[in-house]
This record gives C-alpha cells, structure tokens and sequence, in this order.
C-alpha cells in the first residue's frame, strides 16, 4: 500500500455556506483525500470570519467529547488584560 500524495488540480467555488463545489468531478476513485484551497491575494478574510470557520468546523467536534471536559472554574488563576 502506498503513502505518497498525488496532487489534482480541480477548480470550484465555495457557496455562503462554505460548502465546496467543484466544477468537474476529479478523475480519481472515491475515497478519502486531502484539500488545499487556495484563494486569490486580494481576498483577505477578516479574523472573525478565520473565527467563524473554525468554530463550525468538524475537526473540532472532538472537544465536545464529556471526556474532553477535564477544567472547572476553580482550575487556573483569572486572567486580567492590561492592554
């Protein structure tokens, strides 16, 4: 079984959504695979929307897990910021 990458190159577009579309199906088998999006330059996302996207992102549902929730109040010493 081999564990390199391939690159292919699709274009698409993502909706309001943030959901993916792609504009022609990749000339690939179905399965798992990785996506790199790149986008134009001139596009610069404001860091709540960077914020956003990773507050409604999958990849943290983990953290939701109650064996995941391991602090309670009383752990730490409150934080003030000075700035």
């Amino acid at each position: 079984m081999s564990t390199g990458l391939k690159a292919v190159e699709v274009s698409g577009m993502i909706d309001d959504r943030r959901q993916l579309h792609l504009d022609s199906l990749p000339p690939i088998p179905p399965g798992p695979v990785r996506v790199i999006i790149l986008v134009p330059e001139e596009i610069e996302l404001a860091e709540e929307e960077w914020l956003r996207g990773a507050a409604g992102s999958p990849a943290f549902d983990f953290l939701k897990a109650p064996e995941e929730d391991i602090y309670t109040v009383a752990d730490g010493k409150p934080f003030h910021d000075q700035g």
